[in-house]
């Protein structure tokens, strides 16, 4: 179904659904960003067409919907257990194509990565439902149509923004609350960014892992996280356990998001550590979304939103790193063939004194 509405009918929908499920949508919070005046644009409850932003890119991505940054996995005392209850209600999230897209990668990871799915992941998506918000522009940094994630169909209904109306389209009958006059229309999906990445159609892991390419990240990146933080398909985490000061055999574990740039990530017991270089941090982050992540599951992990880049507090670049990949890997073609063209020139010469 497919439906022309005024933002008041609009608004009149998201309150009855509001009746059955939390609602998030990009919001900003004045005052709350990096410095004192500046403001923040992130996922968290809306009640209304007017508390979402849909004028900016957010700084942080849509899962945050699901994975909260900060989350208790159950309770424990000295000799037992108790997992953290679950607010029932379901999960309604507006989200743009990328994001969507995103969340088909961490599903991968949370759903379809092992011989058994993540608990708490599962729990939280199983009762989530997503509309898709066209994009009508691109944003600064974006690439997403080189990652092939500017489009997006597995969502349960989807919307055009207008001056003064909302197209909506609804695939999910549950979401059919909304009174509007029945159009057609095609949601809005950029077809152009601002510039292209070039990728590399293989990488040679064994020649890419010393490359020199990686050693200027270990004066550049400050290993700050942003880039992790604000990525939306960066999964890692770490888990914290917290201990009542009233008794310190009582107390709540919690899963906490965590970074592959920081510094103690790869500790292991005995105090080896893996990964020291902020370069080679840098070069396990990048392969990962274009190499590792693709060997497994057939696409790129990387959604290309750019939010890494708006992020980096050193303006080190995610996309630039893809296209040096890219270019290392042109450079060892080109030596293989000149080795390759040498050795048959060898060889003919060889053959014609022996002739």
């Amino acid at each position: 179904m497919k439906l022309r509405l005024s933002i008041e009918e609009f608004d009149k929908g998201l309150e009855e659904l509001s009746k059955k499920y939390l609602i998030f949508a990009p919001r900003t919070f004045e005052k709350r960003g990096t410095y004192s005046d500046t403001d923040v644009v992130r996922y968290a409850k809306v009640n209304n067409f007017s508390e979402m932003n849909w004028k900016d890119k957010s700084h942080f991505p849509a899962k945050e919907a699901l994975l909260p940054v900060n989350e208790v996995l159950f309770y424990f005392t000295e000799d037992e257990y108790k997992t953290a209850s679950e607010d029932t209600r379901e999960r309604l999230v507006f989200l743009r194509a990328c994001d969507m897209n995103a969340i088909k990668r961490i599903d991968q990871i949370y759903l379809g990565n092992g011989a058994s799915n993540d608990f708490f992941y599962t729990r939280t998506r199983k009762k989530t439902k997503f509309v898709v918000v066209g994009c009508s522009k691109t944003f600064r940094n974006c690439f997403c149509v080189s990652m092939g994630a500017n489009k997006a169909d597995n969502y349960d209904a989807a919307m055009n923004i207008r001056e003064n109306e909302i197209q909506l389209e609804i695939r999910n009958e549950d979401l059919n609350v909304f009174s509007g006059k029945e159009i057609e229309f095609d949601i809005d999906y950029v077809s152009k960014n601002e510039f292209e990445v070039d990728l590399p159609e293989k990488v040679d892991f064994m020649y890419i892992q010393n490359h020199k390419m990686w050693d200027e990240y270990d004066s550049r990146c400050i290993g700050c996280g942003r880039c992790n933080y604000s990525c939306p398909t960066c999964t890692c985490f770490s888990m914290q356990d917290i201990h009542y000061k009233e008794n310190e055999n009582m107390g709540e574990r919690r899963r906490v998001w965590a970074s592959c740039q920081v510094d103690g990530y790869t500790n292991i017991a005995g105090g080896h550590s893996f990964r020291q270089k902020q370069g080679q941090r840098m070069r396990f982050k990048t392969l990962h979304k274009i190499h590792d992540y693709k060997k497994r599951f057939g696409e790129n992990m990387c959604v290309g939103c750019g939010r890494c880049d708006d992020m980096c507090p050193q303006y080190i670049s995610i996309s630039e790193a893809y296209e040096k990949v890219a270019r290392a890997m042109r450079e060892k073609d080109n030596e293989e063939l000149i080795s390759e063209v040498y050795e048959k020139v060898v060889k003919a010469m060889k053959e014609k004194r022996e002739e």
